[in-house]
């Protein structure tokens, strides 16, 4: 798995083995970019069920500002930290180890900090909804904040009485994406 566009293209990212981590596929990432290609200079990440953190470099390689990437998972946090080195060290990032579907209490801000946010989570899991209603209480997304959730097909992702609005859907092969833009 390599990085696809930007300051760091064509480096190479480590990825844990087994398979309990799922990268996003290299089409469907530069699809993804493709999309939101005006979106990510300047822009603060966050990369939620991070794995490779793939999503929040090739989001830092195209010029965001700054990335916070989280996972659960020990080994996921070691092979993160090892593809983070690939970066220049004048890039803020920051690691959190812990659990984004219990809650997202490591976040909470008294500003709104977060602009573009990657999510995926585990297939068929539930975990989307809790997700989204973490991500809300944490009070760490700006306004318009953009939110772009990989996931099954089979998986139903909906918002509910949370401002969030779908604003477009994309189907690859078995995965979808959902976008979601965060208005307060």
């Amino acid at each position: 798995m390599r990085i696809i566009g930007g300051k760091y293209k064509g480096r190479q990212l480590r990825s844990a083995k087994g398979t309990a981590t799922r990268p996003t596929a290299g089409r469907t990432r530069e699809a993804i970019f493709n999309i939101i290609a005006f979106q990510i200079a300047g822009a603060r990440v966050l990369d939620l069920f991070a794995g490779t953190g793939a999503m929040g470099i090739e989001a830092l390689s195209r010029g965001a500002q700054s990335a916070v990437f989280i996972d659960s998972r020990p080994d996921s946090i070691s092979v993160l930290r090892k593809n983070l080195a690939v970066l220049a060290s004048e890039i803020p990032t920051r690691v959190i180890q812990w659990d984004p579907a219990r809650n997202l209490n490591c976040l909470n801000s008294s500003a709104p900090v977060i602009d573009l946010v990657f999510m995926d989570p585990p297939y068929n899991r539930n975990l989307i909804a809790p997700t989204l209603v973490h991500l809300h209480a944490s009070q760490s997304l700006s306004n318009n904040a953009l939110v772009i959730i990989e996931h099954s097909s089979l998986e139903s992702v909906s918002a509910g009485q949370l401002p969030f609005e779908m604003i477009d859907r994309r189907k690859y092969r078995k995965t979808l994406v959902s976008f979601f833009k965060y208005v307060v």
